[in-house]
C-alpha cells in the first residue's frame, strides 16, 4: 500500500523510532502516545487487520511483541502494561494495517479502559456456543 503510513515506516519511507525489528516485524514509538514507550508492533507486510493476517504472519508479530516486553521488563523495570489491538471500525481501528498497542501503564495513570459489562448475555451461552457448531 503506498499510502499507508505504517507500510511507509516498514519501508523506511517515514520517520519512525524504531524499538525492535526482525524480517516480518518491527516495532517503534507511538507518535500519539498515551504513556512513555507506548509502543506499536506492526507486520511489515500490509494486512488489515486480525481477518486477513495469515496465521504465519501473526505469529511473527506475537514475537516482536514479546521481545519488546521482555527489553522493556529488562531494561526499564515495567512490569505493567495493555497490549491492544482494534479490528475494524467499530472497534475503533483508525490505521488499517494490522498493529499491536504495547502501553505501559503505572497506578493512577488516569489511562483506564470502562468497560460496560453485560451480565444479560449470560443465559445465551448455551445458544451461543451453539451457533458455533
Amino acid at each position: 500500500m503506498d499510502n499507508c503510513i505504517f507500510c511507509k515506516i516498514a519501508r523506511n519511507e517515514a520517520k519512525s523510532w524504531r524499538i525492535f525489528e526482525s524480517e516480518k516485524a518491527c516495532a517503534f514509538l507511538d507518535i500519539n502516545p498515551i504513556s512513555e514507550f507506548h509502543t506499536l508492533v506492526i507486520s511489515k507486510n500490509h494486512y488489515v487487520n486480525i481477518f486477513d493476517v495469515p496465521e504465519e504472519e501473526l505469529l511473527e508479530i506475537m514475537k516482536a511483541l514479546k521481545k519488546v516486553v521482555q527489553l522493556y521488563e529488562d531494561k526499564l523495570g515495567l512490569k505493567d502494561v495493555q497490549i491492544i489491538s482494534n479490528s475494524g471500525r467499530a472497534a475503533q481501528q483508525d490505521v488499517f494495517h494490522i498493529h499491536f498497542h504495547i502501553i505501559p501503564r503505572k497506578k493512577g495513570d488516569g489511562n483506564n479502559l470502562k468497560w460496560i459489562t453485560h451480565p444479560e448475555f449470560v443465559p445465551k451461552f448455551d445458544e451461543m456456543v451453539s451457533q458455533l457448531k
